[in-house]
């Protein structure tokens, strides 16, 4: 599965996350290389996050988000991917202490992945796949505020 926002990495799943509350997820989050970084915030009962940097989703020069021109809804593909919701719709889960449900937007390619969130060991695992969660990627990320 080729995730533009993912970068291919390590499968991992844990028993339990550690956590304490539902609201530890909000906040900014970015990958270690600079790949990746985006503010989760909550919704209703819910969380999301959207964009503040994806080179995957930038144009040559590194400042401009390119537009959504692959998105399915003809309506959106000339909207710019800054700020855009790429994970949607994670509820938390107290029997397995993650965020489950998620929607994982994938701009560069304009589909739509499933998703889990879990917070171990003071680092965020998103886990975006289709189908089945073995048959995904997953992306480390570490608090940046």
């Amino acid at each position: 599965m080729a995730v533009a926002i993912l970068t291919a990495g390590p499968s991992i799943e844990h028993a339990a996350a550690q956590t304490s509350s539902p609201r530890d997820i909000v906040g900014v989050w970015a990958e270690d290389e600079g790949q990746l970084k985006f503010e989760v915030f909550e919704v209703g009962e819910g969380y999301e996050a959207r964009i503040i940097h994806s080179s995957r989703v930038m144009e040559a020069d590194g400042r401009t988000f390119k537009a959504d021109t692959l998105n399915p809804d003809p309506a959106l593909r000339s909207r710019s991917l800054e700020g855009t919701v790429l994970l949607s719709g994670l509820t938390w889960s107290p029997e397995h202490r993650r965020w489950e449900r998620g929607n994982l937007y994938d701009g560069s390619s304009g589909r739509t992945y499933s998703a889990h969130v879990s917070l171990v060991d003071g680092h965020m695992e998103l886990r975006g796949y289709l189908g089945v969660p073995l048959l995904g990627q997953t992306v480390i990320l570490r608090r940046v505020q």
